[in-house]
């Protein structure tokens, strides 16, 4: 069945094309007409400014940034943002809440780092980088994949446990294994590669790197969302046994969200993994496991731009919390924002930027009525 199909079907409100516009429905589409001028349109998507002002902030960042700002505070944000893009698709579009994403980040990175080059000569095949990216990241899939398959027959907190299980699994088989993942020491030197005299191990360009991934993963989840593809798994979030009667595979859609999910948290394992040059188990325990869902509910879990807006937010706590307070008890920090924003606003950051301007406008119209009345 079409999308077009399903919109048709889940629209149940009676038909009121005839009756006048009530005055809300006039003010908005008053107000869409208005803004319409200032919107541009680019592959399907519709851009407002303020898309345009933020798309060159990011473009000249490193141009008025420290190097430090620009590769521990810019790139990690974007690295990290993409995998925390992955979790959003599939939590935010698909109701599925997944703790594995970083474990699918972490399969790509050693993955890399087993088909390329890394001190660990003895494991490392030292093939071409642009291979040993590809088979990492089609493998990484196929693991996702397969999580996947295990987990969307369940739903809610089992679904959480069954992902945690499987990332405290593979955890544990990457710690204890030494003839494949080198135990608890991992891989160091697993550096980006140098292209047509580029060298990515810089910042500027390795900023830039992550910039282009996390732009195009970005505009793939926009652009997703709104194909039947992502039409069908938001009605299978809101009713799958709607869905199912009207002849949509609930069990396959939801399987597809993770291998997609999976591409996003692979791409963003080869990036982080390069950017510590080093992959290791602790690059994937339990407790960066949980930051991905900080990172990713912090921004707003129903947004894509949340992920990361998140990761922004983290990475900058964590490089200058400790200023303030031990560096042990960063996690008493991250905690407590994390607990402010779930209290105050339960979209994340977005959540509470939408209040603000909701709030705006109205106390902008009181405060001239009042003026007029007196």
């Amino acid at each position: 069945m079409s999308a077009a199909y399903w919109r048709r079907a889940m629209n149940t409100a009676p038909a009121r094309t005839a009756a006048a516009p009530r005055p809300a429905e006039a003010a908005t589409d008053a107000h869409a007409r208005s803004d319409a001028p200032r919107r541009l349109s680019f592959l399907g998507l519709r851009l407002s400014v303020r898309h345009v002002f933020v798309l060159l902030g990011v473009l000249i960042y490193p141009f008025v940034a420290s190097p430090f700002f620009t590769y521990q505070i810019g790139a990690q944000s974007l690295a990290l943002g993409l995998i925390a893009l992955s979790l959003t698709l599939l939590a935010g579009y698909g109701g599925m809440v997944s703790l594995a994403q970083m474990s699918v980040a972490g399969m790509a990175g050693y993955l890399v780092a087993i088909f390329g080059a890394s001190t660990a000569t003895a494991i490392s095949l030292s093939w071409p980088w642009w291979l040993a990216v590809a088979l990492a990241i089609v493998l990484a899939v196929v693991f996702a994949t397969l999580i996947g398959w295990l987990s969307v027959r369940t739903e809610g907190i089992y679904t959480i446990m069954i992902t945690l299980a499987i990332g405290v699994a593979f955890f544990y088989l990457a710690q204890q294994n030494y003839t494949l993942f080198n135990g608890h020491l991992g891989f160091n030197q697993v550096f980006p590669p140098s292209v047509w005299g580029i060298d990515f191990r810089t910042p500027v360009p390795f900023y830039y790197l992550t910039l282009a991934c996390a732009l195009a993963g970005y505009w793939f989840v926009k652009l997703l969302v709104r194909a039947p593809f992502g039409v069908a798994l938001q009605g299978i979030r809101d009713n799958p046994r709607r869905m199912y009667a009207l002849g949509y595979h609930v069990t396959a859609h939801r399987v597809a969200a993770y291998a997609v999910a999976g591409l996003l948290a692979a791409v963003g394992g080869v990036l982080i993994t390069w950017y510590n040059n080093r992959v290791s188990p602790g690059s994937m325990g339990v407790g960066v496991m949980i930051n991905i869902l900080v990172i990713a509910v912090l921004g707003g879990v129903k947004h894509p731009i949340g992920a990361f807006l998140g990761a922004i937010v983290f990475v900058l706590l964590q490089n200058f919390a400790i200023d303030l307070v031990d560096r042990e008890r960063f996690n008493l920090v991250i905690g407590g924002v994390f607990l402010a924003i779930v209290l105050f606003s339960p979209d994340g950051l977005l959540g509470l930027w939408a209040l603000l301007r909701a709030r705006l406008p109205a106390g902008t119209a009181t405060s001239s009525n009042q003026r007029r009345q007196a």
